[in-house]
């Protein structure tokens, strides 16, 4: 999958097939449209592509306004969103920078300049609740009639259910609010994952004798919080069983490396002696979140932190055994 900043590039395809939304998590709503979009591109002989936006157009809003409540808890990553993306066959992505300038935007300019001249759409599939423009003026009614004027069809998709439930972003958010994660694996159609670069962390691992894979959650608001039971993939041949916190490790010092930042750090249960002590970092790897044991605690002193770590790992295997 080609991925463009912005739409202004010579390597972007001078038409295409064009879905337009935040895509958080690529769920399965997302998916059957994304299926559909490919087909209707490849009936036209043109490439499949996916418009997005970062920040999330809340995310703006809610800091335009001061009002961070008002953001959306982050199901994905852009990584793990273009990762997804790519994984469902898609040709190209345009991420575009979702500031002043694009919010203020009206729908008309958003049709000609963008979809017309910059994408040079053939065919345009939206979402049921699909709205665009300043102040969300546009709608799907707009969209059909600049079609028709303009030379390119419009299409809609109703919602998509799994067991007489919608599925859509918040319905996932929702789900990993609660620690239901394999309610979020069904409305995903996969195990929730967070991949990234291992990164060095404070190294107290070590001294707790419990080392762990640092990951970087790029937003300040995950939808997902706790102690889970996760499988490793990326660092042998078979993935590795583990325990993981995600969130900002409430018992550490907020002045610390990462301080402050969200961190997925992830203990392997059975570490492989072929990596070696410092195996992990620099790698790519990918960690599903299987089951949530707890939310994060604050324990009162390194010697009951490492009591919960051990009691942590005795509950995930126990979990992991009830499985087999």
């Amino acid at each position: 999958m080609q991925i463009f900043r912005g739409f202004h590039h010579p390597q972007l395809a001078s038409a295409c097939a064009l879905t337009i939304g935040n895509f958080d998590g690529v769920h399965r709503g997302h998916q059957a449209m994304l299926a559909l979009l490919k087909n209707e591109a490849r009936h036209r002989g043109v490439p499949s592509c996916v418009m997005t936006f970062e920040p999330h157009p809340r995310d703006f809003f809610a800091k335009q306004h001061q009002q961070p409540d008002l953001a959306p808890a982050r199901i994905a990553t852009l990584r793990d969103k273009l990762n997804e993306l790519a994984a469902c066959g898609v040709d190209q992505c345009v991420v575009l920078p979702f500031d002043q300038s694009f919010a203020s935007q009206e729908p008309q300019a958003f049709i000609e300049d963008v979809l017309v001249k910059g994408l040079g759409v053939k065919y345009v599939l939206v979402g049921d609740d699909f709205r665009f423009g300043a102040k969300r003026a546009g709608d799907y009614a707009m969209l059909d009639a600049a079609g028709t004027a303009h030379g390119f069809d419009v299409a809609r998709m109703n919602s998509y259910e799994v067991k007489n439930l919608r599925v859509s972003s918040s319905a996932v958010r929702e789900a990993m609010g609660r620690g239901a994660m394999q309610e979020v694996a069904q409305l995903l159609g996969r195990p929730y994952a967070i991949s990234g670069h291992v990164v060095h962390g404070r190294k107290l691992g070590r001294e707790l004798n419990c080392r762990t894979l640092n990951l970087r959650f790029s937003h300040w608001k995950p939808a997902a919080s706790g102690i889970f039971v996760v499988q490793v993939h990326g660092l042998a041949d078979q993935p590795l069983a583990g325990v993981a916190n995600l969130g900002i490790r409430p018992s550490l010092d907020p002045t610390d490396v990462n301080g402050g930042r969200v961190l997925l750090e992830t203990h392997c249960l059975d570490w492989p002696a072929s990596l070696g002590a410092e195996g992990g970092y620099g790698k790519i790897i990918r960690v599903e979140l299987l089951h949530k044991l707890h939310d994060e605690l604050k324990y009162d002193g390194l010697d009951a932190l490492m009591q919960g770590i051990h009691k942590d790992c005795d509950d995930a295997r126990a979990w992991l055994a009830a499985r087999i």
